[in-house]
C-alpha cells in the first residue's frame, strides 16, 4: 500500500483535536478514523490484477532522432482506475515524461504516449511497466510492476552521408576522363581509337588495325565489379572516446560512407565486424538496400573488452574473397604493441590484396602540441609531440610494406577514405 501526501495532510489535521482536547483517547480516535478511511479507499480503488497493458513498439529511429512509444492501459475491472503510470525506459532512452496520471474507467482503456529521444547508439529496452492505483479520496494506493517489454533500435546517424553526393561526382568525372593508358590490372576495355605518339605499343589492336589501314589501340578504364572488403575493429581500442565519440563510431561513419560509395560506384562491397570472433557481416550481394543492412547489422555493436585477433585476420577476409580485393581495416595505429600484431598481418595481407588501414587521430593531441603556457602544458605538449610520433613512425612503417594509409580527425576521417578509394580507382590498384 501507498500512501499519498493528501493522507499525510489529514493526518496532521487529525492532531489537532489531540492538542486541544487534553487525553489520550481523542488520539486514538483521531488516528483509528484516519487508518479506516485509508483502508476504505484502498479497498475502492481498482485492482492493479485487473490491468492489461500492451505497447506498440516504436521499430528504428536514427541516433538524434525522435521516437513514441504508446502503451494502451485496458481496465477489465469493476472499478474506475486513477492511476500514475511509468513507463520504465533505461536513461539513454530520453524518455520524455515517462510517469504519467492516467484515467481509465471500468469497461475501457487508454493510451498513454511516452516520446523518446535516444542519447546513444544500440537496441534499448523497457522492460516493464508499473501501476500505481489510488482509491477515490487518493488516500492510498495499490502498486504493481506487469511486465511489458519494448524496444527500440537506434540506428547509426550516418552524418557523413552530406559528403556522397560531391565523391559520386568525383566517380563520374573519373569514369568520363581520358583512358587509362596502362593494361595493368585494375583497368578494363573501353573503346578504340587512333594510335597517337607516346601510345603503349602493348595496347595496339592488330586486327582492328587490319581492317581500317591504320594504327588503333584500345582504351582502358578503370574496372568494375571489384571486392571491396571493409573491416571494423570491434576490440578494445574501439572503446576510446574521441572528440567526444566512441571510436567504434567514428569507424562507422566512415564504413557507411565508403560502401555506400563503393556499392554505387560498380564495386561488390563486403562488411565485416570482428575482433576475437565475427560480430557482424553485410554485403552487397545480398538482395535488398546495402545502407539498410548495414545500418541494421551495425547497431547492436559495442568495443569488446578483448584483444584483436590479428593472425585471424586474413582468414576472415580470406572466407569472404579469394580474389585480389581491396582491403580496409578500420582501427588504431596506437593500440598495443603495432610491431607484433597490426604490422606483421598488414605485410601478409598486401602480398595479396590492396590494403588501406584508417583510424582516427585525437584532435586533442594537436591542440596539446601547441600550447606552452604553463610548465604543465609544455609536459602535455611533449607528450601529445610523442604520441604523435609514435603514429607517424607505424604509418611509414604500413607506407613500406605496400599499405595506404589514412591518418585524419573525426570529422575528417570517412571523407579522406572515401577520397583514398577514389585514387586508387583512379590509379587503376583496384
Amino acid at each position: 500500500m501507498a500512501v499519498s501526501g493528501r493522507f499525510v495532510l489529514l493526518a496532521l489535521l487529525g492532531l489537532v483535536p489531540v492538542l486541544l482536547v487534553p487525553g489520550w483517547q481523542s488520539a486514538t480516535v483521531t488516528v483509528l478514523l484516519l487508518a479506516a478511511a485509508a483502508f476504505l479507499d484502498l479497498a475502492l480503488a481498482a485492482r492493479p490484477q485487473d490491468l492489461s497493458v500492451h505497447r506498440a513498439d516504436p521499430g528504428n529511429v536514427p541516433l538524434g532522432g525522435s521516437a513514441e512509444s504508446v502503451l494502451t492501459v485496458a481496465n477489465a475491472g469493476r472499478r474506475t482506475l486513477h492511476a500514475v503510470v511509468r513507463d520504465a525506459w533505461q536513461p539513454s532512452a530520453g524518455a520524455r515524461e515517462p510517469v504519467q496520471r492516467l484515467l481509465v474507467p471500468a469497461g475501457e482503456h487508454r493510451r498513454m504516449r511516452v516520446a523518446l529521444r535516444p542519447t546513444r547508439r544500440g537496441e534499448l529496452a523497457a522492460a516493464h511497466v508499473t501501476v500505481r492505483s489510488f482509491g477515490p479520496l487518493g488516500l492510498a494506493a495499490r502498486q504493481r510492476t506487469l511486465p511489458c517489454p519494448g524496444s527500440l533500435r537506434v540506428l547509426p546517424p550516418f552524418r557523413s552521408r552530406r559528403h556522397l553526393p560531391s565523391k559520386l561526382r568525383q566517380l563520374r568525372e573519373l569514369d568520363g576522363k581520358a583512358a587509362v593508358q596502362i593494361r595493368g590490372a585494375g583497368t578494363e576495355f573501353d573503346s578504340l581509337r587512333d594510335y597517337v605518339r607516346g601510345d603503349d605499343v602493348r595496347s595496339i589492336d592488330w586486327r582492328a588495325t587490319a581492317r581500317r589501314s591504320a594504327v588503333v589501340v584500345r582504351t582502358w578504364r578503370p574496372e568494375r565489379d571489384r571486392r571491396v572488403v571493409i573491416l571494423l575493429d570491434t576490440s578494445r581500442t574501439a572503446a576510446a572516446r574521441i572528440a567526444d565519440e566512441p571510436r567504434l563510431d567514428t569507424g562507422i561513419e566512415a564504413a557507411l560512407l565508403l560502401a555506400v560509395l563503393a556499392e554505387r560506384g560498380g564495386d561488390r562491397v563486403d562488411f565485416l565486424a570482428y575482433d576475437r570472433r565475427l560480430r557482424a557481416r553485410a554485403g552487397s550481394a545480398e538482395k535488398g538496400s546495402l545502407l539498410n543492412r548495414l545500418v541494421q547489422a551495425m547497431v547492436p555493436l559495442e568495443a569488446e573488452l578483448i584483444e584483436l585477433d590479428w593472425p585471424g585476420i586474413p582468414a576472415q577476409v580470406g572466407a569472404v574473397s579469394s580474389h585480389r580485393s581491396l582491403v580496409v581495416l578500420l582501427t588504431a595505429l596506437d593500440g598495443g604493441a603495432p610491431e607484433e600484431g597490426l604490422l606483421p598481418m598488414a605485410a601478409r595481407l598486401a602480398r595479396e590484396h590492396v590494403v588501406v588501414v584508417a583510424s582516427v587521430r585525437d584532435p586533442a593531441l594537436g591542440r596539446m602540441q601547441q600550447d606552452r603556457s604553463s610548465a604543465a602544458a609544455v609536459f602535455r605538449a611533449a607528450a601529445a609531440e610523442h604520441a604523435l610520433l609514435e603514429r607517424e613512425a607505424v604509418s611509414a612503417q604500413l607506407r613500406r610494406a605496400g599499405v595506404e594509409v589514412v591518418d585524419a580527425e573525426p570529422q575528417q576521417l570517412p571523407p579522406a577514405l572515401a577520397d583514398a578509394y577514389i585514387r586508387l580507382k583512379a590509379a587503376g590498384r583496384l
